[in-house]
């Protein structure tokens, strides 16, 4: 009995002491992706795991404090956050037209970057909520990179709400720019964009 009493205890601190958990809007989901060592042959997407499906306030700050850190990442990895249901790849029903607009960062803000985006995905803090995939954070060797992912390339007007609103608020004065994923230079994106803020 005292072994239950301890766990409800515990459980209402994490859920924000009054037992109650803050629910999100939506769910989100966390991947990972290690391509340090793919095997040789294998396709693209062979390593990407589902790792943890998350709808209150409370698991998102617990998760984000124990594990989904970039800087705790090898190089050649990625984390992933993505709307529950929606898997990050181009070819996904829900990516297939969409495209993604991408900066790289320093070390140094990357985590920072990461964490506001996150927080402005999950407090639906973007008028365009519907239009947003998930987010991508890649850890390299030379420079890491990050990218918000679209659902609809071709809607000039509502992919420049999104970067300048994505812009404000990891506040960086870089250059971002969009692709689409369709787009066959889509493995150069990063270099140059259809849109840019």
């Amino acid at each position: 009995m005292a072994e239950v009493a301890e766990t409800t205890a515990v459980n209402a601190e994490v859920e924000g002491g009054d037992g109650v958990p803050h629910r999100l809007e939506r769910k989100w989901t966390f991947w990972f992706d290690n391509q340090t060592k793919p095997k040789e042959g294998a396709a693209w997407g062979t390593t990407l795991r589902n790792v943890y499906t998350f709808d209150t306030v409370e698991e998102f700050w617990c998760l984000y404090d124990q594990i989904f850190r970039p800087s705790k990442l090898p190089a050649n990895a990625d984390f992933h956050c993505f709307k529950t249901g929606i898997e990050p790849k181009w070819e996904d029903p829900e990516c297939a037209n969409g495209g993604k607009w991408s900066l790289t960062c320093r070390k140094a803000t990357l985590d920072t970057m990461w964490l506001e985006t996150l927080m402005a995905l999950i407090g639906e803090q973007f008028d365009e909520n519907e239009d947003i995939c998930g987010v991508v954070a890649s850890v390299r060797e030379r420079q890491d990179r990050l990218a918000l992912w679209t659902k609809s390339a071709s809607n000039e007007a509502v992919q420049m709400r999104i970067g300048r609103k994505w812009k404000e608020i990891i506040e960086s004065d870089d250059k971002i720019a969009y692709s689409f994923h369709n787009d066959p230079r889509r493995d150069r994106s990063h270099r140059g964009g259809r849109y840019n803020v």
